[in-house]
């Protein structure tokens, strides 16, 4: 497997799935629930006032990040068989360790649990749509790329 490759499709794959997600957040918001709360705080860490077109350039290049271990998993085990599930469990283990854990840790908030289902559920879904868009966008590459696979 070579590297660009995988890089690249780690840039597109998760560029679709980052663009995908996006009409998520005006929908959550207007529905009165958190969407989007760690986004503006990670910029502030290295921004003073972020503005939005900073946010959604942070939000592509998260994806991009975000995508590459998801594709390790496809090319690396058996999940290739089931790349949208394998996808949707990869958002669902990523919005636990680092949305709900990891980021509210860091920046001394309260865990999305203990502030209950309108705060956890828009971001579940969100990190669970955006990791089956890469499974679902990335199926010809691992099938074509895959090191296991025979060639006859």
């Amino acid at each position: 497997m070579k590297i660009k490759a995988l890089l690249v499709e780690s840039f597109r794959s998760g560029t679709i799935a980052s663009v995908a997600i996006v009409p998520l957040s005006p929908i959550f918001k207007a529905a009165g629930l958190r969407i989007g709360h760690y986004g503006p705080k990670f910029a502030g860490l290295y921004i003073s006032d972020p503005q939005p077109w900073l946010l959604f350039v942070q939000h592509l290049v998260i994806g991009w990040v975000s995508a590459l271990p998801l594709l390790l998993v496809l090319l690396f085990t058996q999940a290739e068989r089931w790349p949208v599930m394998t996808g949707a469990a990869y958002g669902a283990a990523y919005y636990v360790a680092i949305n709900s854990l990891a980021l509210p840790i860091y920046f001394n908030d309260p865990l999305p649990w203990q502030l209950g289902a309108s705060t956890v559920l828009p971001s579940l879904i969100g990190h669970v749509i955006f990791g089956a868009v890469i499974g679902w966008t990335s199926r010809h590459f691992v099938t074509r790329t895959n090191p296991r696979r025979v060639v006859t």
